[in-house]
């Protein structure tokens, strides 16, 4: 039994309860336009009382009771709704047992029941409309008396057919949600390989700082959005002192160590949206935003000490240091002076001792 339905089948089960009001509203519209223009045979009383009336009132508490069912024993949803759909197909095939075709209302629960992509409840359908035409056959001496020796066979052998080619439909509709399901997955991880792939040509492998292709990408973003809003942001060149004696002193092994623990400072000085990448060998470039001169200054300052007054155990307790070359992007300069900038005043640091940021 059923006992939950999604958001998209409480949707679809709302639009067909509207669909058996607007069926029921067709039938009252076509008998009144038929019985005003076209011949019928019927009084005026009879027609009112027992043609448009009496039916209408039928089908309109049929829809309403199963409706007031379908709210209150949600698990019965479907099934209130092929056993409305059912009666109403009788009540119309009744009304209209002059109309051969009409048998084919009994189609009408059966589609019902493809919507929602389950084969019990087409089963179930089916079957209900295999009584429905036993009982209005034994019960409505009209009906019977339109139907040939043919239609007793015809009529079975129709829903039967219907019923096989709704499951086939049913089955192929899995076969390509199935097959949509997979090319979304294979999407999805094409997707995220794309992305691993991107990051990986963005990341430098050793530091897991951005690398020099993607720091200018930024850089030159930076400079786009500066240039445009007139507003200022800091480039910083930090280098590794004597960072050449270390390898050849302690070993390559060693000087990626020190690269590695360089960058992990570095990380967690700076803010979420500043950008650090390792720009060359043991060089370091700095984008620090939403700051002023003051912070920027102290920021660096922050990296240069903390690094300074860490020991290593890998080179016998000793410490590194980093000079800095730090400066500010002003409205109109371009790409080239505010690095080359950046770039004499970590020269200066260098040439002055190291260990310091020249401003």
């Amino acid at each position: 039994m059923i006992t939950n339905l999604t958001n998209s089948e409480t949707t679809w089960a709302r639009k067909i309860w509207i669909s058996y009001w607007y069926i029921i509203g067709v039938q009252l519209l076509a008998q009144l336009f038929s019985y005003l223009f076209l011949p019928y045979d019927a009084q005026v009383v009879e027609f009112y009382y027992y043609v448009l009336l009496f039916p209408t009132l039928k089908m309109s508490a049929t829809v309403g009771l199963a409706w007031i069912v379908n709210k209150y024993f949600r698990k019965y949803s479907f099934h209130t709704l092929v056993v409305a759909g059912t009666i109403l197909a009788i009540l119309i095939i009744r009304l209209n047992t002059d109309i051969r075709i009409i048998s084919a209302l009994f189609l009408l629960p059966i589609l019902v029941s493809v919507i929602f992509y389950r084969s019990r409840l087409t089963f179930f359908s089916a079957i209900l409309q295999l009584l429905g035409f036993i009982l209005l056959y034994i019960g409505d001496e009209s009906y019977r008396s339109h139907l040939s020796d043919f239609d007793l066979v015809a009529i079975p052998c129709f829903i039967g057919a219907c019923t096989l080619l709704a499951i086939n439909i049913m089955s192929r509709g899995r076969e390509l949600q199935e097959a949509l399901l997979k090319t979304m997955t294979a999407k999805q991880e094409l997707m995220i390989q794309y992305a691993i792939m991107r990051k990986q040509a963005q990341i430098d492998s050793l530091t897991h700082l951005y690398n020099q292709a993607s720091f200018y990408e930024h850089f030159d973003m930076a400079l786009t959005y500066s240039g445009e809003r007139s507003s200022s942001f800091f480039l910083a060149l930090l280098d590794i002192d004597n960072f050449k004696t270390i390898n050849d002193t302690f070993g390559h092994l060693i000087g990626d160590v020190v690269l590695s623990r360089v960058a992990q400072i570095i990380k967690e000085t700076i803010s979420s949206n500043d950008i650090a990448a390792r720009y060359g060998g043991e060089e370091f470039a700095l984008l620090l935003f939403e700051t002023d001169v003051a912070r920027a200054i102290k920021l660096v300052e922050t990296i240069r000490t903390t690094l300074s007054s860490t020991k290593h155990e890998e080179m016998g307790g000793k410490v590194v240091t980093i000079s800095i070359g730090i400066t500010s992007y002003e409205p109109g300069m371009s790409k080239e002076t505010l690095f080359e900038k950046a770039d004499k005043k970590l020269y200066k640091a260098k040439n002055s001792g190291k260990n310091r940021t020249v401003t």
